[in-house]
């Protein structure tokens, strides 16, 4: 049996035609094809699933614009009634179409937009975490942290459009984004102290990198929540924007910069990804070998410059593997 879904609303990408596609019916879906979500934004297509669940509407879906656009993606988020906090649907069926993005070569660029006017992601579902076993909180969040490396390494540029809250785990998705644009009164943070929690799905490691340690702890320790322009003049967003009345000032800007990716050689816009993300996980991984080295090696009273030089510590064996394969991917490249 197959199920065919299409959804067209009016909006400035309207007439821009969304690929409509055909997917295997799961065992037990809702037949309701999902009518006009809030957001007034870009028309809706593509792949949509759809589980056994109370509610009809999809909270995921995957939107392929068309025409000059074709090669961007857009994932819309749809989870109303709980401000597009990561519930056990939302997280599964966003695992899904990230999974499915993953072997996608069609898709140059990837946009997270929500359909919620006034917010991006809520973060942590707490009504759903207090009906869990502390085991299951264990393997919800280790499900939410995994999700949000696969998101990362995307192998396309993915831009998250801020146009409302995104705070905790809306934090920490919108940081797993290579790029951010957020609208000026969007509001972002990492409150999970301000709940006696702790960033658990990579915010902790990956606000650092892009904010800077001191201005990430002083995030992170206050629990504060920084507005668009705030979090340009910090580097948390790339750009901000002015809000415009349909909500979507962050996602048309966001549109705006896929743009300008769209045309460049994908191949090289794909290799220049991995190898600054390996870059930056190199330089992590130096300094944490750096750290173990030092302590092993100056209780022995070992000369700082030996130890510098020295081929055989294995760090140095780690970083050249690493220089190494990276090398290796450009000369392939080029």
């Amino acid at each position: 049996m197959l199920v065919l879904r299409k959804v067209v609303s009016a909006g400035p990408l309207a007439s821009a035609a969304p690929r409509l596609r055909a997917m295997p019916a799961p065992a037990a879906v809702s037949g309701y094809a999902g009518a006009g979500v809030a957001g007034g934004g870009a028309a809706l297509g593509g792949r949509t699933r759809h589980y056994s669940d109370t509610r009809p509407l999809s909270e995921i879906q995957l939107q392929h614009l068309e025409g000059s656009n074709s090669g961007i993606a857009t994932i819309l988020m749809n989870r109303p009634h709980a401000i597009n906090s990561l519930g056990k649907v939302f997280v599964m069926q966003l695992e899904e179409i990230i999974e499915d993005l993953q072997k996608d070569t069609s898709v140059r660029v990837v946009l997270f937009k929500s359909q919620i006017k006034g917010v991006f992601c809520a973060g942590a579902d707490l009504k759903e975490r207090a009906e869990m076993t502390n085991t299951e909180v264990g393997h919800f969040v280790h499900k939410l942290r995994s999700l949000m490396s696969n998101i990362a390494s995307l192998p396309m540029p993915t831009i998250a459009a801020i146009d409302g809250f995104a705070l905790g785990g809306g934090l920490e998705l919108a940081l797993a984004c290579d790029l951010r644009v957020a609208a000026s009164s969007a509001k972002m943070g990492l409150i999970e102290v301000t709940r006696g929690l702790l960033p658990g799905a990579g915010g902790s490691q990956r606000l650092p990198r892009v904010v800077g340690i001191n201005k990430a702890k002083e995030l992170i320790f206050t629990g504060r929540q920084v507005d668009g322009k705030q979090a340009v003049s910090i580097g948390l967003v790339n750009d901000t924007v002015t809000q415009n009345d349909l909500g979507d000032a962050a996602y048309q800007k966001a549109l705006d910069l896929a743009k300008e990716i769209l045309p460049q050689g994908p191949v090289a816009v794909k290799m220049a990804k991995q190898a600054m993300n390996r870059g930056i996980e190199m330089l992590h991984l130096e300094w944490q070998l750096r750290k173990c080295v030092m302590l092993r090696s100056y209780p022995q009273k070992t000369d700082w410059k030996g130890w510098q030089h020295s081929k055989k510590n294995d760090y140095r064996t780690l970083l050249e593997n690493e220089i190494k394969y990276i090398s290796d991917l450009l000369y392939k490249l080029f």
